[in-house]
């Protein structure tokens, strides 16, 4: 199987300001062309265009072509469900609106600390495997957004998830909210194959500081920038699937044309993507080191680091990381105090190497991620 995935969460829409209006008729398009290449892997979800994804996906795909010509995941979204009782008339409900028979890899959709606990408690787990048990499921997993400690809780307990699709890219590799190399290498060790969402980071590494798209233009003016992305995200071997969230006719040919014979990044292109990744991480709001010096005093337990991490995305890659950004400040203060919470003792400072004013800055944190 090709390593790339047509990830259908971004495809194109009718109306700009109306997300569920897909233009089935280009989807149609971007299908045949994804194919005629070889490549088989798609990948939805219920919430993606307000369900009319799995809608495209069954009038581009499953009414145009055998169904063994393909697979498509699906998944599980917990956060959609208020009752145990919905998700037996969920699962159905996708089913319906894919147009099969079955599907080939079904995830526990978006895990952290939240939605984990949520899926124990209306017995997710059990219910995957009893589809995959009818055969209305081939295979199961998780997606996963929180830290690698979790994700190695969760895959001690549950040995029967077989894969684990995780938020990877370069400027996400160290990232001290994100953890992709540390939740990659927890995969790794419980020998669960990776599959890739976000490589690009929404599409913004595409949009970075002049300098390091000069760095990469310079070592080869062909290369796009989104393709150094996907390819340093399909690069680490336990990588089975990288998925690209593709909009348009241009995007489904820029990634086929490095995707279709894929090669690793060499050791001279990797230390490029380490410079690049520098100059990027330069360019952020908060100068955080994560030194994390200022969280043992902290009386309200904030993760100052953590929050600053996720701030600082959000702040350098705009609304289009909104979402994200929301998703692990809610993961994070499920389990630490919100900036909001911040009593201005100054403690945090008097800790700070870098001398920061943090109470400022958790100020800035809160108007960003609470008050929105």
């Amino acid at each position: 199987m090709k390593k790339l995935g047509f990830g259908l969460m971004r495809l194109p829409q009718l109306d700009a300001d109306h997300y569920g209006s897909v233009d089935v008729e280009r989807v149609k398009k971007m299908a045949d062309l994804f194919m005629e290449h070889g490549f088989t892997y798609f990948d939805t979800a219920a919430p993606y265009h307000q369900g009319n994804s799995e809608v495209a996906f069954r009038e581009a795909v499953v009414k145009r072509y055998p169904r063994s010509s393909y697979t498509i995941t699906d998944k599980l979204s917990l956060f959609m469900i208020r009752d145990e009782k919905e998700i037996p008339g969920f699962f159905e409900g996708q089913l319906e609106r894919l147009g099969v028979d079955y599907i080939d890899y079904y995830w526990l959709h978006g895990l952290g600390e939240p939605t984990y606990r949520q899926a124990e408690a209306m017995h997710a787990f059990e219910f995957v495997q009893e589809k995959k048990k009818e055969g209305k499921v081939k295979h199961i997993g998780l997606s996963f957004h929180d830290k690698a400690e979790l994700l190695d809780e969760i895959l001690t307990k549950h040995p029967e998830m077989e894969y684990v699709q995780i938020q990877l890219n370069y400027l996400d590799w160290e990232d001290a909210t994100v953890e992709s190399r540390k939740c990659y290498e927890v995969a790794t060790k419980h020998r669960k194959p990776v599959i890739v969402m976000e490589p690009v980071k929404g599409g913004s590494l595409v949009n970075i500081p002049e300098e390091a798209a000069k760095l990469y233009q310079d070592y080869h003016s062909e290369y796009s920038l989104a393709s150094w992305a996907i390819r340093f995200a399909a690069t680490p071997k336990n990588v089975m699937m990288v998925l690209s969230g593709m909009s348009d006719e241009a995007q489904m040919e820029d990634n086929i044309s490095y995707m279709k014979e894929f090669e690793p990044l060499n050791d001279e292109e990797q230390k490029l993507v380490e410079q690049a990744t520098k100059i990027i991480q330069d360019s952020i709001a908060i100068p955080c080191t994560a030194c994390r010096y200022c969280v043992d005093d902290c009386p309200k337990n904030i993760a100052i680091p953590d929050c600053f991490a996720i701030y600082n995305n959000l702040k350098r890659f705009g609304a289009e990381q909104g979402l994200v950004a929301g998703t692990y400040y809610g993961n994070l203060t499920q389990t630490h105090g919100k900036a909001s919470e911040c009593l201005r003792c100054g403690k945090c400072e008097n800790r700070c190497p870098q001398h920061l004013p943090i109470r400022k800055y958790l100020e800035d944190v809160a108007g960003a991620l609470e008050h929105a």
